[in-house]
């Protein structure tokens, strides 16, 4: 089978690697579609050390099941979450299988991603697709996930000003969601064509260099994945709001020789209250797609063959592009 690989220096396209046999309890999963995230352009260029197959946005169908096939899901096009979990350890049994002292995590950390035809990943992280949502929608499910998390995270009182900050496809994800809660929410970011793409939902957006820095946001959702993102967030919430981060910092921010500081200062004066937010309920993303409560469409920039992958991640994704899709 065709899988892309990285292995520490940079990603290729194996032709003939073996193929994957589930496990009990696992699936053999074909891919039909993928997402190209930034996450993936940043493990190519040193962000968490991972060596393998690449890849953690997904939908595909179910080839076998490894063992007894309780939820009765082979055929089935399914999405799934990204983090296996040890089920003993205390975090597991504590009901916070999230933060498991053991998880590995597909295509990030100590797991084989989807960024091949065939992979596997234990059936309980799998949830069906309605015959109702294309491919093309599933393959959202993953990072809509993650925007609804922070919206579980949050407790809205009144109604709060909230600032997205970040034009790629999880900040455009987040204010989408952050404006069916009872806020006034505007998305912050560099890109013409992206802020253009909130003009046409009728969402507020501003140019990242035409934004005043008031400290008069209640709630500021950092997805820009750089040290000026939480700069800028913490110049703009007001003194004992919330800031949430939601994306990885990129490699030049997590401790290479040379790195610019941040300075943390304004968290400790004003008493913010700093909240990291991950992974988030698919179950929900998944039926949020169905009722078309989300546009994803409109992020969906680009289709390419998993034989155009490896030049596109070594090079770094064009910054106009909001989202690539891989079809298989």
């Amino acid at each position: 089978m065709r899988a892309l690989t990285f292995d520490g220096s940079q990603p290729a396209l194996e032709a003939r690697r073996p193929e994957p046999r589930p496990a009990p309890g696992e699936a053999l999963i074909r891919t039909l579609r993928a997402g190209v995230s930034r996450t993936d352009v940043a493990i190519c260029h040193g962000l968490l050390g991972f060596e393998g197959i690449l890849g953690h946005e997904f939908v595909g169908r179910v080839e076998a099941i490894g063992g007894e096939d309780a939820a009765g899901l082979a055929g089935k096009r399914v999405v799934g979450s990204i983090g296996v979990f040890c089920r003993r350890c205390e975090m597991c049994q504590a009901g916070l299988s999230q933060h498991c002292r053991e998880r590995t995590l597909m295509g990030m950390h100590g797991r084989d991603g989807c960024f091949a035809d065939l992979f596997t990943l234990p059936a309980a992280n799998l949830v069906a697709v309605p015959d109702t949502v294309d491919d093309d929608h599933a393959v959202f499910a993953e990072p809509l996930a993650a925007a609804l998390q922070a919206a579980r995270q949050l407790t809205i009182e009144g109604r709060p000003y909230i600032t997205v900050l970040g034009d790629g496809p999880l900040g455009l994800l987040m204010v989408q969601v952050m404006v069916k809660l009872n806020a006034t929410v505007r998305l912050v970011g560099r890109i013409p064509g992206k802020l253009a793409i909130c003009e046409k939902w009728g969402i507020k957006h501003r140019h990242v260099d035409e934004v005043g820095r008031r400290a008069d946001q209640d709630i500021v959702v950092d997805c820009t994945g750089a040290a000026n993102g939480l700069e800028l967030a913490m110049s703009m919430v007001r003194p004992r709001g919330k800031i949430v981060l939601k994306t990885l910092l990129a490699p030049e921010c997590n401790g290479t020789v040379g790195a610019p500081r941040i300075d943390l200062t304004p968290i400790i004066l004003n008493e913010i209250n700093v909240l990291g937010s991950h992974r988030g309920p698919l179950n929900e993303a998944v039926s949020v797609l169905a009722r078309n409560e989300i546009d994803v469409v409109s992020l969906i920039s680009r289709r390419v063959g998993l034989d155009e992958l490896p030049s596109m991640l070594e090079s770094g994704l064009p910054e106009e592009l909001v989202k690539v899709l891989v079809s298989f």
